[in-house]
């Protein structure tokens, strides 16, 4: 009886001991602490990425993935579901992408906002995932690979042989074109000579040509000058402007004598007897005596 008595203080005992380890794992674990669950969306791929992994929100650690799946309705896209502490309040605004723990490969979702949200996001709302920083170096130096590779085969295309001899060619001609220019720049030589000469008389001419305008211009104010030319000018002007009127009078009364005499001709060569006797009387009209009618 004594042996069952101590196995069964035992068997209890066992059983207080488990539940009491079972409550401060509980406890240590942090179970008691309400979680969120949202749903990040991506079409990248989450290598190094696991269940149990870390969320981070601005690199503070709010919680942990859940689950990894693709999405039943689009098999593009993979749905990765994170539990986030319920004291985390994010924004529509927020978005994810793959962080990397040094060297190891190992990943964890890092939470950040653009800060342009204003409204809380909801439960179980889906959270785009972007291209992390990693993942656009690589896709860079992928399409730069590509690139240069492009490149290299351009290259090798344009320094085939054929390219290659044209290429001696086209040096070959700049080399003569380089001599020919020495030997032009030697005659040129006599004529930038010249041209020298021609400038500096160029010069003496100018300034022989500015003398003359001075006296020009001397000789030009002499004449506007009071008793110049152009006053002596003007004055004629003036005087003759006056003897005009008088002339044409002149000719008015010497036309007028010229057509008198005219008409003092006339008569006498109508009647030259007129000369000696005068002028005859008039003949008698009708109706005066000694009026003739003339025969018809």
């Amino acid at each position: 009886m004594e042996n069952r008595a101590h196995a069964l203080v035992a068997g209890i005992f066992v059983i207080f001991l488990s539940i009491a380890i079972a409550l401060v794992t509980v406890w240590f674990s942090g179970s008691n602490i309400q979680r969120i669950e949202y749903l990040i969306v991506t079409k990248e791929s989450v290598s190094g990425l696991n269940p149990q992994s870390a969320v981070h929100y601005r690199g503070v650690n709010i919680g942990k993935v859940e689950n990894i799946e693709f999405d039943p309705e689009n098999q593009q896209q993979i749905l990765v579901r994170i539990s986030v502490n319920e004291n985390v309040i994010l924004r529509n605004s927020t978005y994810a992408q793959l962080g990397y723990q040094g060297v190891t490969g190992l990943a964890y979702i890092q939470l950040n906002d653009d800060g342009i949200g204003t409204d809380q996001l909801a439960h179980d709302a889906r959270i785009p995932m972007r291209r992390s920083l990693l993942d656009e170096v690589t896709g860079s130096g992928q399409d730069l690979l590509t690139n240069v590779n492009q490149l290299v085969l351009k290259m090798h295309h344009l320094l085939n042989d054929e390219n290659q001899d044209h290429v001696s060619q086209i040096l070959q001609n700049i080399q003569k074109a380089t001599r020919n220019f020495d030997g032009i720049a030697g005659h040129l030589q006599p004529v930038l000579t010249s041209f020298t000469e021609l400038t500096t008389e160029s010069a003496t001419l100018v300034k022989r040509l500015d003398q003359l305008l001075g006296e020009v211009n001397m000789t030009v104010a002499k004449i506007n000058q009071k008793d110049g030319i152009f006053d002596s000018l003007s004055q004629s002007t003036q005087e003759l402007a006056m003897t005009i009127p008088e002339l044409r009078n002149v000719s008015n009364s010497i036309t007028r004598s010229s057509h008198n005499f005219d008409k003092v001709l006339h008569q006498l060569e109508e009647n030259p007897q007129s000369l000696l006797f005068g002028r005859p009387s008039p003949l008698p009209g009708p109706g005066e005596a000694g009026f003739v009618p003339p025969k018809e």
